[in-house]
This record gives structure tokens, sequence and C-alpha cells, in this order.
């Protein structure tokens, strides 16, 4: 959706996407995104976060963003305020969880089990080899919030957030194809990342309706924004909702191959400071 010639359409709140939007590629926040973002909180117009990473993941990288920030975190499921408060949350059935697991069996040293805990016990798996190099940087950074146990199964007492894979992007795109060909899909919310330079991806299972689009409306309904004075930015397969849901959609110039063909607004590349670029285009 292209505001009209003259001054951009009057945004009132603008989703953003972490990785491969916020942040550059080596995972650092240009200047000209923070300042582009300051200037639009300096104008009233609200920013929230929207990520595939926990809360606990991604506070360090919002850090410098100013208040008022909404981060909506794990991708859609929970929107939270930058101090902690829980503005919305929908979590997984256990009966659910445990079906999908049963169901990606073959896969189960890419799994993971991810609950809404304040620190300790977060993020739980069995078999998973953390020394993998596409793997150990998160587990770095990471170590408070993950725990091993015996079994997923067992470890599942309570309503998760979400069942998460992390793995090659070939073996991801398998686990795909079994969620979508079991008979609870109809009841799943399945998000893929895929960052195939890395050759890794990430699949996000949650309870249906658990999208980044959901999340973004829950939180404009919240502050009384209608869609349509609402801009997302995103790069990836797990951004597509948001961007079709808010007024404007905008696509990274570093953005997976299908969404540029999706008649999404463009701007430059995460290296290029896209999003402050698209932030004065069509926000300020």
């Amino acid at each position: 959706m292209r505001p009209p010639p003259g001054k951009p359409s009057q945004i009132q709140l603008i989703g953003i996407d972490v990785d491969g939007t916020l942040l550059d590629s080596h995972g650092r926040l240009p200047a000209e995104n923070l300042a582009a973002i300051t200037e639009a909180a300096a104008q009233g117009i609200r920013i929230a976060i929207v990520t595939g990473r926990s809360f606990f993941f991604a506070l360090p990288a919002v850090k410098p963003l100013p208040d008022p920030l909404t981060l909506v975190v794990h991708n859609g499921a929970i929107a939270r305020t930058r101090g902690g408060d829980t503005l919305m949350r929908r979590l997984m059935p256990r009966e659910l969880a445990l079906d999908v697991l049963v169901a990606t069996t073959p896969w189960r040293d890419a799994a993971v089990v991810i609950f809404d805990r304040p620190l300790a016990g977060q993020m739980v798996y069995d078999r998973m080899d953390w020394e993998h190099p596409n793997r150990s940087r998160f587990r770095d950074r990471n170590r408070e919030i993950i725990e091993q146990v015996t079994s997923l199964e067992d470890a599942i007492t309570e309503d998760p957030i979400q069942v998460a894979y992390n793995g090659s992007v070939s073996a991801m795109r398998e686990v795909m194809e079994a969620l979508t060909a079991h008979p609870a899909s109809d009841g799943l919310s399945v998000a893929l990342t895929e960052y195939e330079h890395r050759d890794f991806s990430l699949v996000d299972v949650s309870a249906a309706g658990t999208t980044k689009g959901t999340g973004l409306a829950a939180v404009a309904s919240l502050l009384g924004i209608d869609r349509t004075a609402v801009m997302a930015v995103g790069d990836n397969y797990n951004d597509r909702e948001m961007l079709e849901w808010a007024g404007i959609g905008v696509v990274m110039a570093n953005a997976a191959p299908d969404l540029h063909d999706a008649g999404f607004e463009r701007t430059t590349s995460n290296d290029e400071a896209g999003l402050a670029a698209a932030i004065r285009r069509f926000a300020l």
C-alpha cells in the first residue's frame, strides 16, 4: 500500500523485525536506524519490536531504543512492555505440543520447547547438539534460560509458548512438510525463518492464530490505532503476516526472495540502514 504523493500517511505505529531489519548482518544497530526511530518516537509514533526472539533475548538488541517501547516476541505469541508487563499472551495447549513432538520424532535432535517462565527453564531440550556452529553463539548468549531435560514429553508440565526447531534449510523444510500433513495442523501456526547463506533455518510451532501479524494487531488494538496507520518492516517468511496486515508493509533488500514478489514496498538492505530509509520515506 503506497501513501499518496506529497506528505506520507499519518503513521502512528511502526512494527519492526529485529534480525535482518533493525540490525545489520553483523548483529549491530546502525546509527541511522537508531536516529530515525528516535525521531519517530519524538513525534509520537509508537514503536513495536516484532521478533521471533524471546523477550530475554530481544532486550539487549533493543536497549538503545527510546521509550515507550513494546516487544512482540516469539513470533507474536507474547507482547510485553520493556519493563516486562504482559499486554497479550497466547500459549499452546500442552496436549497439542505433545502431538507435535510425536509427529516430528525424526528431528528430535533439532527440537526445543519454550515456556513463559522468569528465566531458568524457559527453553528445554533433551538431545540437541549445541556445539553446532549455528547454535553455539545463541547458547552462549542465552545460557540462563536453557536447560537440558531427560525427555521433552515429560518436561511439558504446563502449556508452553511453542515447540521450536532449528537446523539446516533442507531439514527444516522437512519439518514443515511433516507438520503440514499432521491431522492437527489446523490447530497450529507454523513460522519459518530461513538464512540460506548460512544454511540455517528455524521453525516455530505455536497455537493457531499466532503470527507476527496477529501480535502486531493486538498491540494496535490496545493503543486504539487502526491498521491503516500502521507500518511494518521485515525481511523473512515469518514477517509476511504482519507485512500483509499493516497499512504499509515494507521489505528489506536482503529479504527472502518470495517476499520481493508479494507486492510490498521496498527499501535498501540492513547493511545500508534500509529501516531508517523506510521510516523516513513513509512515516516522517
